[in-house]
């Protein structure tokens, strides 16, 4: 295999007519049950209602999508594995993400990620060896219980930011290392998992402290809140997010109560929120906050992924932060689980290496001189860009790279589940008009993030919004001379009821309503190519790859730009047959 950083595209086939490639994500959107979908059932006039799309809760089929359809009875369609070993993680027990999804897309290969490097981490013990826990965790003042050495991150086992079994085994290290006092900074999921899960992850923590705790080590829960509303927010959307976390972890400002049960117990009674919408909590003891930061304590933000933890650690360590007033900034020795943001530098000392990805599509791309354009909305803005471009912020080439953000609502997905793919739609179409690029790519965020509310009803209208956005680039792309790639980062809308894995029937609740899921799935996902009639040959699918995934794109995109393709990415989707007759 040829490793070569130098590595130059060359043209094997010359560009003509302004020919366009544009990558279109629809975040979110797997694709189960072909068969059972209101589209496909309303082409063949077999009624709307009852559909076993509704009975499901799979809102992308029952979600009337002619555009999609469309690509879906041609020729040019098959499905990509988007999950699991396919996108770097530890098994094909775990759902992909947009995170590992826009880095494989970007990347064309597939790099071991960050669930998947902390366990290798844990289980050599090279995690506890390293400088940063050594200067965090190590420090003397940490074992005369002259400071406190204090854990924040998502308290779960989704394993798409963090796993529960992380944090223990950091728990375990810090006892082992002599830590006499730590503090516990909870934030709540329901988002990669159940939407009312809390209290069983709760009870399993409670259990494991009281094993661990003895009278020389002393770790309790000291704050936390739900994650959509206390401390993660991603792409400077609401530094309010990180303001409320700021305040209960760090300054212990907050509604008190006595234990982390009792304060998801008491808010859930008081008003039905889901766990990642739990307001901030501080726990007390004895009157007062249990575990406020101090100058000079210890504080590890043990979340593996980078998008929700960039901000927090920033509140955390810049000197001159200016998002929101602090009121009280003590110095800290900071470490996160990896280094959320390369570039940046940030934080300085983390535990784990993260994946280093060079040689990225954007990176060889500008080293061809080739124009290209990035589009998405701010929930996704960053991963049609940082992680696109292998965890790199910034562009390689300012001449040559055109990104442009639209500005996300900041209100509740559910109430707007059309979110901003109208706009997405207007640039991009924009842009392909005005002939501005050669290759872009963008992202429709609406399947992943109404989704993940748990509302049925707004993820059908979200994924037919992204449909009719769609279709109005499908004809666009006919006029633009532009060769549309559909694809999708991981499923999401096609499952928003639980289902049983053995029978794959849903799961009731008490009352007789079906239990919400508001995580990803593990379904394969839509890959499209349209408009292909404008190449001078004839294109189809390879049959010898039934185990493609999304790292495949890249080479593709390659191959339908005329470009030679790296030895060192996976292979291209498609093979390219003889010259069409005229």
């Amino acid at each position: 295999m040829n490793n070569s950083k130098s590595f130059q595209l060359n043209r094997m086939t010359p560009v003509t007519g302004n020919t366009k490639i544009l990558t279109i994500v629809m975040d979110g959107i797997g694709y189960t049950s072909p068969n059972d979908n209101i589209t496909s059932e309303i082409k063949n006039r077999k009624g709307i209602l009852p559909s076993e799309a509704f009975n499901t809760g799979n809102a992308v089929n029952a979600a009337y999508t002619p555009n999609l359809e469309r690509l879906v009875s041609s020729s040019l369609f098959r499905t990509l594995k988007a999950h699991g070993t396919a996108v770097g993680l530890p098994s094909d027990e775990d759902m992909g993400n947009s995170e590992v999804g826009h880095n494989a897309l970007g990347a064309g290969r597939v790099f071991s990620q960050g669930a998947k490097l902390v366990n290798a981490a844990i289980q050599t013990g090279n995690i506890f060896k390293g400088i940063a826990w050594q200067k965090v965790v190590g420090r003397e003042e940490l074992k005369n219980t002259k400071n406190t050495l204090h854990f924040c991150g998502l308290l779960s086992d989704g394993n798409v930011h963090s796993h529960i079994d992380h944090l223990f085994a950091l728990i375990k290290g810090a006892k082992q290392e002599g830590v006499k006092k730590l503090r516990l900074h909870i934030l709540l999921d329901g988002r990669d998992v159940g939407p009312l899960t809390a209290t069983e992850y709760i009870l399993k923590l409670e259990s494991f402290l009281k094993e661990i705790n003895s009278s020389n080590f002393d770790c309790k829960v000291a704050s936390g809140g739900g994650r959509t509303f206390v401390t993660m927010d991603r792409y400077e959307s609401d530094w309010s997010i990180v303001e409320r976390g700021y305040q209960a972890h760090i300054l212990g400002e907050g509604r008190s109560f006595p234990s982390i049960l009792n304060a998801v117990e008491t808010l859930r009674q008081e008003k039905n929120y889901y766990d990642q919408d739990l307001p901030p909590f501080v726990i007390y003891e004895n009157n007062k906050p249990l575990g406020t930061v101090e100058e000079n304590d210890s504080f590890i933000f043990f979340n593996f992924r980078g998008d929700r933890a960039i901000e927090i650690s920033k509140a955390l360590t810049e000197q001159n932060f200016k998002a929101f007033p602090r009121k009280r900034f003590p110095k800290i020795y900071y470490a996160g689980m990896m280094q959320y943001d390369g570039d940046l530098k940030l934080p300085e000392l983390f535990l784990v290496t993260p994946p280093a990805i060079d040689r990225t599509l954007t990176e060889l791309l500008c080293n061809a001189s080739v124009k290209q354009f990035a589009c998405s909305e701010t929930q996704k803005y960053g991963h049609v860009t940082y992680f696109w471009n292998g965890n790199r912020s910034g562009k390689f080439n300012a001449e040559l790279e055109n990104y442009i953000e639209i500005p996300s609502d900041l209100i509740p997905f559910q109430e707007r589940p059309w979110m901003k793919s109208a706009e997405i739609a207007d640039e991009t179409i924009k842009q392909m008009y005005a002939n501005s690029f050669e290759i872009g790519r963008i992202n429709f965020a609406n399947g992943d993030m109404v989704g993940h509310t748990g509302d049925f009803a707004a993820a059908v209208l979200s994924v037919a919004a992204v449909d009719l956005a769609l279709g109005r680039i499908m004809v666009a792309a006919k006029e633009t001379n532009t060769i549309l790639i559909v694809v999708a980062d991981h499923g999401n809308a096609d499952e928003m009821f639980e289902l049983d894995k053995k029978t794959k029937k849903v799961i009731f609740d008490n009352e007789g309503n079906p239990k919400l899921k508001t995580s990803h799935t593990l379904a394969p996902v839509p890959c499209a190519i349209y408009n292909s009639e404008i190449l001078e040959k004839n294109i189809s699918f390879k049959t010898d790859m039934p185990n493609a995934g999304l790292a495949n794109i890249a080479s593709t995109i390659l191959n339908l730009a005329g470009f030679n393709i790296p030895d060192f990415y996976e292979p291209s989707l498609i093979e390219i047959g003889s010259e069409k007759k005229n």
